[in-house]
């Protein structure tokens, strides 16, 4: 009985050493996601939450179990969300009989992000054809505005035929997993 306890023993303290150690290699990967994002120009607040979300399991957290796990205060998490809403990379969730959100970053969060694109983009287009007749569209000014529209409108034009080869890849991908 003594070696069965001994053994049960030894098995939860490896258990609870490998999910430390999972749990140490997870938040290593956070931060250095969160500083690649940053150094991208993503602000770091948001960087850090967004990669804390999208490395959990369900993909959602709370504003306490993120201020856990970063180590930042509730009102960092909340200007971090509120930004991360706005740019459509992970949405609130009231959690049922309570007044506690959850925050959580979807599966196809990237495609999902993009895709919205399209209002932006257009938004741009509008000032930018602006900014051409202010400053001229025959002065440097405008032709560096002219070009960034020109790009803007080349986006525009073929967002939705990437959109579509992705889904296309994603579901060849999908399918060949299920194969396995």
């Amino acid at each position: 009985m003594k070696a069965l306890n001994v053994a049960l023993n030894d098995s939860v303290s490896t258990a609870r050493s490998r999910l430390a150690s999972d749990d140490k290699a997870r938040a290593g990967f956070t931060e250095r996601f969160a500083s690649v994002l940053t150094q991208s120009g993503f602000p770091r607040m948001p960087a850090r939450v967004f990669a804390a979300l999208l490395a959990t399991d369900s993909g959602k957290l709370s504003s306490a179990e993120l201020a856990k796990l970063l180590h930042i205060s509730p009102a960092a998490i909340s200007g971090a969300v509120r930004y991360l809403v706005q740019v459509n990379l992970a949405s609130r969730e009231a959690e049922p009989g309570s007044r506690r959100e959850h925050y959580r970053v979807h599966s196809e969060v990237w495609y999902e992000a993009i895709g919205r694109k399209d209002q932006v983009l257009e938004r741009c287009e509008r000032s930018l054809r602006e900014g051409i007749e202010v400053v001229g569209r025959d002065s440097p000014a405008g032709a560096r505005i002219a070009e960034t529209l020109a790009f803007f409108e080349f986006l525009q034009k073929e967002l939705p035929a990437l959109m579509e080869k992705w889904r296309a890849l994603k579901a060849t991908t999908r399918s060949s997993r299920i194969k396995r």
